[in-house]
């Protein structure tokens, strides 16, 4: 694959990211994921990602395939935290409908349960592992050229 070709491809990954990210901050409005303070978490990483990604498209540089990947950081932070307390909040729910259920059964039932749902933060270390990947081998960034035996 030549340069432009790649370049072409960085631009539609991060184009991606950013459709993601809308669509998840959508969500999120729909869902009213605000209601508590540290519900809005998600909301500021995306913001900063957002930026990010738009600056990246906006004006290519090295600063702003740097500031893309700082920003992607945050948010897979973010997605493995919410994902814990996500994890937090149906272990309490489950337990208090039955405190008798052993461990495994209640890690499996809450898992498994549709709100709050356990896994859905993971989409923002989905969106995050997509914007590192949109930098990978970005020419924009100096790197020390390898040798080869």
């Amino acid at each position: 694959m030549n340069e432009a070709q790649a370049s072409t491809w960085r631009g539609l990954l991060v184009a991606l990211l950013l459709f993601g990210l809308l669509g998840t901050t959508t969500e999120l409005l729909l869902l009213k994921h605000y209601e508590r303070a540290w519900m809005f978490a998600p909301f500021v990483v995306i913001a900063i990602a957002v930026a990010a990604a738009i600056g990246r498209l906006a004006r290519p540089s090295a600063a702003s395939v740097r500031w893309l990947r700082l920003s992607m950081l945050p948010l897979l932070a973010a997605g493995v935290g919410g994902a814990y307390l996500h994890y937090l909040g149906g272990l309490a729910f489950q337990a208090d409908i039955d405190p008798t259920l052993p461990r495994w059964q209640l890690f499996w039932k809450v898992l498994r349960m549709q709100a709050p749902p356990m896994l859905a933060p993971g989409i923002l270390v989905h969106l995050g592992l997509l914007g590192l990947v949109s930098t990978y081998r970005d020419p924009l960034i100096a790197t020390v050229p390898s040798v080869h035996r």
